[in-house]
């Protein structure tokens, strides 16, 4: 298989193929079908992704620095991946595993993340904004200064979390495991606190509007 014609857009139908530590640097797959592909290591550097679908690849490792994203991921493998600067407004990354990745100035407005596995993972002055992140697993990742405004963090796992500084109005926390949480300075304006597990979370400078009894 020639990387020149995967880089031009010629070859779609790459579901379960092999590229792993391929160099597919600005390559346009935009709407290939790469379901269940293994692209560990591979570097997909400002490579056009849009609408294509990599449900249940594996790219561990891999390199998407600067990639449009906007693609359908349910249940990858992105380990250790590179997603500096990546797209992935809208995505769908339901269930997907992220551990280790790097996703500094990444914008994931808009994206799903329902029930990912992001623990430990640096999303500092990422953008969240309207993220869907119900059931998510966030312990000990580190949100300060993270705009998570009207995300829905229901029931997402936060033991933990460093949220300094995090612009949460208007979230949605409902049952949310916020045990340990650092809220530090955190906007809460209109958040959803209803059922959450606050207990040893740090409030301190927050403010906490409170709902008037119906």
């Amino acid at each position: 298989m020639k990387q020149d014609e995967i880089r031009a857009g010629n070859l779609k139908a790459l579901a379960g193929v092999v590229l792993e530590d391929e160099d597919l640097r600005g390559a346009n797959l935009r709407g290939a079908n790469l379901a269940g592909a293994k692209l560990v290591g591979t570097d997909l550097t400002a490579a056009n992704l849009e609408r294509a679908c990599l449900d249940g690849a594996n790219l561990m490792g891999a390199q998407l620095t600067a990639a449009d994203v906007r693609a359908n991921l349910w249940g990858a493998n992105l380990m250790q991946a590179n997603l500096v600067e990546a797209d992935l407004r809208g995505a769908n990354l339901r269930g997907a595993n992220l551990m280790g990745a790097n996703p500094s100035r990444a914008n994931f407005a808009g994206a799903s993340l329902v029930g990912a596995n992001l623990m430990g993972v640096n999303f500092q002055g990422v953008d969240l904004r309207q993220t869907d992140l119900r059931g998510a697993n966030l312990s000990n990742a580190n949100l300060r200064g993270a705009d998570l405004s009207h995300g829905n963090l229901q029931g997402a796992i936060l033991t933990d979390a460093n949220l300094e500084e995090a612009d949460l109005r208007g979230a949605n926390l409902a049952g949310a495991s916020c045990q340990g949480a650092n809220f530090l300075c955190a906007v809460l304006e209109g958040a959803d606190l209803h059922g959450a597990d606050l207990m040893n979370a740090c409030l301190v400078g927050t403010h906490l509007e409170v709902e008037s009894p119906q």
